[in-house]
């Protein structure tokens, strides 16, 4: 069975069919199921910074990606 990243063909093209250019970099939406206190409390974080829900978001995953590649450098 032809697979990349473990993914079917069939999902490889739904994959490719959920990305977006966003500039010049590629995005790729996703949906996530978040518990109700989680949302809150990414709100009240989100509205002190003065930034949306989304935004704090892609800001702390992106830094948390960062800091596991500063200490595992080779994984990726």
């Amino acid at each position: 069975m032809g697979t990349k990243n473990g993914l079917s063909k069939v999902e490889m093209q739904q994959d490719e069919e959920t990305m977006l250019r966003n500039g010049s970099e590629w995005t790729k939406r996703v949906n996530v199921d978040i518990p109700a206190w989680a949302i809150n409390e990414l709100d009240k974080e989100s509205s002190r910074r003065g930034i949306t829900r989304q935004a704090l978001i892609k800001t702390w995953l992106i830094d948390k990606i960062d800091s596991l590649n500063s200490k595992h450098p080779n994984v990726s």
